[in-house]
């Protein structure tokens, strides 16, 4: 059964940047676009393991620091011509909250 954890507040998360979260899944990484959009992927680009909360988010993606693969923010899919997944997670903010659901 899934359920909605309360992770931060929202101010916590700096605008194109993420934090990380330890969790039984293994670390998420919890992003924030410009525009106050919030998303959650696994924390490892699907290239080399990368960690993609230390990316440069824009837009609706984050480029993973290793090798520049550019992951969607929404799907968790590589950019073409590059190919890969890496895990979504649902979010939702609430009263200036952010929870996670696992």
């Amino acid at each position: 059964m899934n359920h909605w954890i309360k992770i931060t507040p929202l101010a916590d998360i700096p605008r194109l940047g993420s934090r990380v979260i330890n969790s039984a899944k293994g670390e998420i990484a919890v992003f924030r676009t410009e525009d106050d959009q919030v998303f959650a992927l696994h924390n490892k680009c699907p290239h080399k393991g990368g960690p993609l909360s230390q990316g440069i988010v824009y837009g609706d993606k984050v480029a993973c620091p290793l090798h520049n693969w550019k992951i969607s923010l929404v799907s968790g899919d590589a950019e073409e011509p590059d190919e890969g997944h890496t895990a979504c997670f649902a979010v939702k903010v609430e009263d200036d909250m952010v929870y996670l659901e696992l």
